[in-house]
Parts: C-alpha cells; sequence; structure tokens
C-alpha cells in the first residue's frame, strides 16, 4: 500500500456529497453527448444518455448521490484510492459490469455484484458498446527492484465512445506507452510524487501523444497538491492546440 495513504484517503472521505463537486464538461460524440464529472482524486463519471461508467469509484456511495448507478465499472489497480471493496460493494448492481486486472479481482469478495471482466496489459473487451483497451501503468525504470507500482499489475485503459477516444493514465510515470498513444480525445493524467511522476514529466509525456483535451487528476501527493498551473503552462507553451482543463478534484482540501 502507498506510504502515506491514509491522508490521501482522509481526503476522499471528507470529499463526499457534503462537499460541491466541480461542475460537469460536456463532450459530443456520435452516441450522444458524454458528461464528464470529476470526484475526488483518481474517481471520475463518464456518462452518455443510456450508459453510466465510474472509474475507481470510492468514498462511500453518498459521493455518488443524484449519479445514476454504474452501468459499467473500471477499476485500475489495487491501492485503496483506486480499489475501495466497501464502495464497490454499495455502488456495484446486479447489471453492473466490472472491468479490472487480476491483481485486483483476487482481492474481490462475495459482497461484490455483477459481472466480472478481467482485463490484461494489452488486452481489449467490449462492453456496452463500449471498446476498452488495457495499456500498461507503471513505475520506471520497468526492471526495478520492489516499484510501488510493477508493469503488469495494473490498468491504464482507453475507452472508444461513439467514436472519441478516452485515456486513463492509472498510476504511472511517462511510460513509452503512454507517450506513443495516438488520436486520444480526451485524457486524465495523474502527476503526484514519490508515487507517480511530477509536473515536468506529466507535461512532457502528454506533448509526446498530444491528446486534443487533457485533464490533470490524481495531483495529491505526499506533500500536498501538484502544481497544476504549472503543469498547463508546460503543455500550452509546449502546443497551443492541446486544450488543458484543470477542474477541482479536492473540494474538501484546504
Amino acid at each position: 500500500m502507498k506510504p502515506a495513504l491514509t491522508l490521501v484517503l482522509s481526503f476522499l472521505f471528507f470529499g463526499s456529497i457534503n462537499a460541491q463537486r466541480a461542475a460537469p464538461d460536456e463532450l459530443k460524440t456520435s452516441a450522444g453527448s458524454l458528461t464528464i464529472q470529476p470526484q475526488v482524486h483518481a474517481t471520475l463519471v463518464l456518462s452518455l444518455p443510456n450508459l453510466t461508467i465510474y472509474a475507481d469509484p470510492t468514498g462511500g456511495a453518498a459521493n455518488y448521490t443524484g449519479l445514476k448507478s454504474p452501468d459499467l465499472i473500471l477499476i485500475t489497480d489495487i491501492h485503496g484510492d483506486h480499489f475501495d471493496p466497501k464502495t464497490l460493494a454499495e455502488v456495484s448492481t446486479a447489471s453492473t459490469t466490472i472491468v479490472a486486472p487480476k491483481a485486483v479481482t483476487d482481492k474481490f469478495t462475495g459482497n461484490i455484484k455483477g459481472k466480472v471482466v478481467v482485463l490484461g496489459n494489452g488486452e481489449t473487451t467490449q462492453q456496452s458498446g463500449i471498446a476498452i483497451e488495457a495499456i500498461p501503468m507503471y513505475n520506471l525504470p520497468a526492471d526495478a527492484a520492489n516499484p510501488m507500482h510493477p508493469k503488469g499489475r495494473g490498468n491504464g485503459y482507453v475507452l472508444t465512445i461513439g467514436g472519441k477516444r478516452v485515456y486513463l493514465s492509472g498510476d504511472t510515470q511517462g511510460i513509452p506507452e503512454m507517450r506513443a498513444l495516438k488520436n486520444i480525445d480526451v485524457a486524465f493524467v495523474c502527476m503526484n510524487l514519490p508515487y507517480t511522476m511530477d509536473v515536468d514529466e506529466a507535461a512532457d509525456a502528454v506533448l509526446a501523444f498530444k491528446p486534443k483535451i487533457v485533464y490533470p487528476y490524481h495531483y495529491r501527493g505526499a506533500k500536498g497538491l501538484s502544481d497544476v498551473n504549472a503543469f498547463k503552462s508546460k503543455v500550452e507553451a509546449g502546443d497551443k492546440n492541446i486544450d488543458v482543463r484543470l477542474r477541482n478534484w479536492y473540494p474538501a482540501a484546504k
């Protein structure tokens, strides 16, 4: 488990329905308008008129009050800021499909409802009309001893939704697999030390794969919040065509 994870989880707890959510964004797709709802830290909700996707749901069912129950849940890794069994059991339903790496599904209990699809790095699946590709996520160097995020354990994801490609980085550094991504319409990119990467590395990776829109998320580390404004400045200086969108993923933070 990550060092200082208790600190992170405390913010997930206080980032409940009592705190104001960031306003959702809308993206036009061939399947209808895609609503992008930032939640807290690594958690977000994507929804089409007839489909709701939760990514890394944590913090308890109250965090999702007013939102539809998930048709699809994506989980990236085993750490508590991504995989919260209690929340997963509370928000999943008999009709929910859960997509996760084996390291996560090995930790499932009988309280988790719905169909489970195990996906490894490089594998793909089609669920609810959404194409899902599992992208590696790991710390560099890939052959380091005892990395916090070893290669092959967790998944980032590329979702194809109504002709739009949406990338969720999970916990990773600016790995070759990220830098090689093509035709990404929306990217959610982490940046928090010492767990993933710093602002400079994140900006450099984004400038390599050039998403049309990028949201910095998962940006609370051991020493507080990363400087997302500096990230925005670096990306825009390198490519003014990339739309960097800053949203408040930590509504309870002082």
